[in-house]
């Protein structure tokens, strides 16, 4: 198996907006698209409850929100040791610093007492991780849970798989490690299984994973029904990856699913409208909500030219091309392909509100995109919001000539581009004005 990983980097600015794209050879990759944000956010906490409440063997855990609850649920949990776990939206928490001076996001500790020390410290105060922004992310809520060792670890994953049309198991003994390197420096140990999504996992697929990953004895038959559980809480909660890393063995003989990560199929919210009214909004930027809300994908960044664009790709594109010039792009907008004219005007709302922003520059590319839609909602939203800024406008494709005309005969001071690099050169040269 190879696996390539490429990541796209929108260079010079502070955000970096990184795609994992895996391109499929001989027995396909790992993975499938990991964007910048999930739409719908679970904490850890959340998603071990889900997995619980499927029979899936997690620690024995508590939530709280103050320092006094942690304390009470470490005394509740009677284990011989604790973890106390910051529950925030990001990774590298055990090597985060809080801006109470704590450091770590991840405790261990067997007295009861200094669970509640730790918790104050912890709640209220912003944790900074590699994974956070500069400033950190506010925790408002601790996980409390029964530490347990862990004498082996290996890693287990159900995902949907394009060339398989269908679900298929990933697993490796190799586990508590980026699963990304063991493909890389030893694909002999990545064991893959397909799964027929009519048929369902057989028992024998089971036991065979439970073997490839390492399990002997009455812990091959432990681990097999662990993993069966987890395809049922597949299925159950319309996920397209549950993530395992560590699903570990312990020195008194237990299956146990140490951590997880489900992503879920967005088209399914109208059939599990329970998980995601768990969705976690409070660290999620208020203009990504409210472009969300429109179904716009949007990105601030740190420069001066708003970027409206359709398709992620050459949003990415626009980016690049208006930094060659010389500029900087304020943002990532990619409008998508059913776009109403309700969408645009939202979007230049978004674009226009945003104080940094000097100049607009719209980069449309009309195949599933109507043109003529683009152009009225343009004009609209530019009487209606009494736009000041300079705007250049690069249209293409389906019913551009109509929407040319719309513009022209609309009376408002839009700079038309004949091609990207000349949109990119008009929005720049309009700032430097």
């Amino acid at each position: 198996m190879q696996v390539i990983f490429l990541s796209f980097r929108v260079h010079k600015y502070s955000y970096t907006w990184s795609l994992r794209i895996c391109f499929h050879f001989e027995l396909n990759s790992l993975c499938t698209w990991s964007t910048p944000r999930r739409w719908l956010n679970l904490q850890e906490y959340q998603s071990k409850k889900l997995m619980q409440e499927s029979g899936v063997a997690v620690q024995r855990f508590y939530v709280a929100d103050s320092a006094s609850e942690a304390q009470e649920a470490a005394k509740r949990l009677d284990a011989k040791e604790i973890v106390l776990k910051a529950q925030i939206l990001a990774g590298g928490r055990g090597k985060g610093v809080f801006d109470s001076g704590l450091k770590g996001g991840v405790h261990l500790t067997k007295d009861p007492v200094v669970v509640g020390e730790l918790a104050k410290q912890m709640l209220g105060f912003n944790l900074t991780t590699k994974q956070t922004p500069k400033d950190g992310v506010k925790v408002n809520t601790v996980m409390v849970a029964e530490a347990l060792d862990i004498s082996r670890e290996t890693y287990f994953a159900i995902l949907m798989d394009r060339a398989y049309n269908g679900p298929v198991m990933v697993g490796s003994p190799q586990g508590g490690m980026d699963i990304e390197e063991v493909a890389a420096s030893t694909p002999e140990l990545i064991f893959k299984e397909t799964i027929d999504i009519i048929e369902g996992l057989q028992e024998e697929q089971a036991l065979r994973m439970a073997s490839n990953l390492g399990f002997k004895g009455s812990l091959q038959r432990q681990a097999a029904d662990q993993i069966k559980r987890l395809y049922d809480l597949f299925l159950k909660v319309d996920a397209t990856q549950v993530e395992i890393n560590p699903l570990g063995e312990t020195p008194e003989g237990q299956v146990v699913c140490f951590d997880a990560k489900i992503n879920f199929d967005d088209n399914a919210e109208f059939r599990q409208k329970a998980v995601f009214a768990m969705d976690d909004m409070t660290e999620s930027d208020p203009t990504e909500m409210e472009a969300a809300k429109w179904d716009l994908k949007y990105i601030g960044l740190d420069g001066n030219i708003a970027c409206f664009v359709n398709g992620a790709g050459l949003a990415m594109a626009t980016c690049d091309i208006i930094d060659l010039h010389g500029g900087k792009p304020a943002n990532f907008l990619d409008l998508g392909g059913g776009v109403k004219e309700r969408q645009v005007y939202e979007a230049f709302k978004l674009l226009s509100a945003d104080p940094k922003v000097e100049a607009i520059l719209v980069n449309i590319f009309g195949g599933i995109v109507n043109c003529a839609i683009i152009a009225n909602g343009i004009t609209k939203a530019c009487r209606e919001l009494e736009l000041k800024v300079p705007l250049v406008v690069r249209l293409e494709g389906t019913n551009v000539h109509e929407a040319k005309r719309i513009l022209s005969e609309s009376g408002l001071p839009i700079t038309s581009a004949n091609d990207l690099d000349d949109a990119a050169q008009k929005a720049v040269a309009a700032i430097k004005k």
